[in-house]
């Protein structure tokens, strides 16, 4: 007999390697300093550790509830509540998730019927369009208007059909770090009330926005949680974006269609982490002071590339700051984005990710993306050789 692996039609025949892992690859290769990929080089909290091992110890190591373990539920219902002013039932409007990219993902799955069209506002992170083609529905992207990326709802309005299932919404807005108003949310509720489209809204970044902002959560408006889905991260509150857990917190009805979808997915989510994280919450200073930590951050890192030819845009909130590359002198301005990272990280030893990664036709406004969620002397370490430039 002659062993044969068969031939697959590819469900994704457009769909390659991220450019996160392509730039962090090639960061590791030169030895750069990677601003590219959106995760800490410093340590969480030694305290979230103990408490790890503590539940370990104490034979929290088994299955946990599909939903999630009710203390970590109880936890972040309170949190929304506090902060948000609104009240969701731990018991069945709360969900446990293996992280956020998981979560929409399921969100996806739960509610995209073929041909059904789903909004997207580009840039994106760039899970949101191969969830949506994976489900078998239709993307219909709307720009973010360039340079501000601020939500264009003319736009928004003539892209809604008979066929709109749901639109998705990121703020704090990865990569541009842009947030969201009061007034951006209300147009949205006054756009969607007349329609049964549901509201996938990724607020991963949502405690790490920059005085005089604010962050506005779908929680925040009666018209808007009433259709919305919200997907939040402890990866990125706690500093732990390797242990991949994750909420999403919606009405009971929607929850009920999530979780159908969900328990066949991942079903449960680490057992111990989810009842340390639980214990953690007990105190609201960890993600009530990070505000300030990051804002120090993006700070210190603003004005270091302040030195530079690069042309900084503003940094509202997560822990992202875009440049436009525009003014630096020949060739480099010459370079298309992706190739300016290329050149960035081989040559100067920065890696950085370009904004054109985030558009589905590659649109390339001279704006590439640098992460600050690094230790001082990383970040003065790039900035040293950033200058150069």
């Amino acid at each position: 007999m002659n062993a044969r692996t068969p031939n697959l039609v590819s469900k994704a025949p457009n769909m390659g390697t991220t450019i996160f892992t392509v730039m962090s690859a090639l960061a590791a290769e030169k030895g750069a300093v990677n601003l590219g990929q959106g995760f800490p080089d410093f340590p969480c909290d030694p305290h979230l550790l103990d408490l790890v091992n503590d539940a370990m110890r104490e034979g929290l190591n088994q299955y946990p509830p599909m939903t999630g373990v009710a203390p970590l539920r109880d936890a972040v219902s309170q949190k929304i509540k506090t902060l948000y002013g609104r009240q969701y039932d731990p018991v069945s409007e709360i969900t446990v998730t293996a992280g956020a990219t998981q979560a929409i993902l399921t969100i996806i799955l739960a509610i995209v019927h073929q041909g059904d069209e789903v909004i997207v506002l580009e840039p994106c992170y760039d899970s949101y369009v191969p969830n949506i083609e994976l489900a078998g529905g239709t993307v219909v992207r709307v720009p973010l208007t360039p340079g501000t990326f601020r939500p264009d709802f003319d736009k928004i309005r003539a892209a809604i059909s008979p066929k709109t299932r749901a639109i998705m919404i990121n703020s704090p807005h990865n990569p541009s770090g842009m947030i969201w108003s009061r007034e951006d949310m209300l147009s949205l509720q006054e756009i969607l009330a007349p329609t049964d489209i549901i509201l996938i809204s990724d607020e991963v970044y949502e405690h790490m926005v920059y005085a005089p902002n604010q962050h506005w959560s779908a929680a925040h408006f009666d018209g808007l949680a009433a259709r919305a889905f919200i997907v939040s991260s402890f990866g990125k509150t706690y500093h732990v974006t390797g242990w991949k857990i994750g909420t999403v917190a919606a009405p009971a009805s929607l929850t009920a269609e999530f979780r159908k979808v969900h328990q066949f997915n991942v079903f449960t989510v680490n057992t111990p982490m989810q009842h340390a994280l639980a214990r953690y919450m007990m105190d609201a200073k960890p993600y009530l002071e990070l505000p300030a930590f990051y804002q120090r951050k993006r700070d210190l890192f603003r004005q270091g590339l302040a030195q530079t030819k690069f042309k900084l845009l503003p940094g509202e909130g997560t822990y992202f700051q875009c440049v436009d590359i525009s003014e630096l002198g020949v060739p480099e301005k010459n370079l298309s984005e992706a190739d300016f990272c290329k050149w960035l990280t081989t040559d100067i030893g920065v890696a950085a990710i370009p904004l054109s990664a985030f558009y589905g036709g590659g649109f390339d406004q001279k704006v590439i993306r640098f992460c600050f969620a690094k230790q001082d002397p990383t970040l003065q370490l790039a900035l040293t050789k950033l200058q150069r430039l």
